[in-house]
C-alpha cells in the first residue's frame, strides 16, 4: 500500500512537472503602436508590460492593460485613456489564438515564420484576425514576435473629426515576447 502511494505520488508529480513544461510565458511583453501622419506630432506608445502565454500546441493567450502604454506626450497619453480607448470603461486589450502548425519542442535557434489565427478582443469588440509571426528558440526561451496592422474601426474606436487628420487610418503594431518555461 505505502508503495503505490510513493508511485502515486510520483506520477502525480511528474505530470504536473511535464505539463508545465509545456507552457511558456511573460509579464514583460512589449507592443509599440504607431498612427503618424506626416508633417504632424508622432502618434506612437509603447506597453512594457504585456503578459501571454504559449502552449506547446501553438494555443497562445496575451492581454494588455489599456493604461499601461505610453506616449512620449503625456497629454496624448491622457487623451488616449479618455477619449478613444475609454481605458475606464475598456481597461484590457486580450488576443486568444493558435499558431498554425507549431510544435514548440521542434523550435530551434532559425526564426520560423507561422501564421497564427485567433481573436482580438478590444474596447468591447471582437475582431479575428489572420496573422504572420516569427518564433524562434533559444537558450530555452521562446521569442515570438510579429507586426500588423489594425484599424481603430473595426474596434468602434471613433476618431473626433478635429484630430482625425492627424491619425492614420490604420495602425502599424509590433509585438516582442521572450517567454520563460512555466
Amino acid at each position: 500500500m505505502k508503495n503505490s502511494l510513493i508511485l502515486l505520488s510520483f506520477i502525480f508529480i511528474f505530470s504536473l512537472n511535464s505539463s508545465a513544461q509545456d507552457k511558456f510565458s511573460t509579464k514583460q511583453g512589449t507592443v509599440f503602436f504607431e498612427a503618424n501622419v506626416p508633417s504632424f506630432e508622432p502618434v506612437e506608445a509603447k506597453h512594457e508590460n504585456v503578459s501571454a502565454i504559449l502552449k506547446n500546441d501553438g494555443t497562445f493567450a496575451a492581454l494588455a492593460l489599456v493604461t499601461g502604454f505610453r506616449f512620449k506626450i503625456a497629454l496624448m497619453e491622457e487623451h488616449f485613456n479618455e477619449n478613444f480607448a475609454e481605458s475606464a470603461t475598456y481597461p484590457k486589450i486580450t488576443f486568444k489564438g493558435k499558431i498554425k502548425d507549431f510544435e514548440a519542442s521542434k523550435l530551434t535557434e532559425e526564426i520560423t515564420e507561422f501564421t497564427i489565427i485567433g481573436t482580438f478582443s478590444m474596447h468591447g469588440k471582437e475582431k479575428e484576425v489572420k496573422l504572420p509571426v516569427k518564433v524562434y528558440k533559444k537558450n530555452g526561451i521562446v521569442y515570438v514576435s510579429s507586426q500588423f496592422s489594425l484599424k481603430p474601426e473595426d474596434f468602434d474606436i471613433k476618431i473626433p473629426s478635429v484630430v482625425s487628420k492627424k491619425i492614420a487610418e490604420e495602425i502599424d503594431v509590433t509585438v516582442n515576447l521572450q517567454l520563460n518555461k512555466m
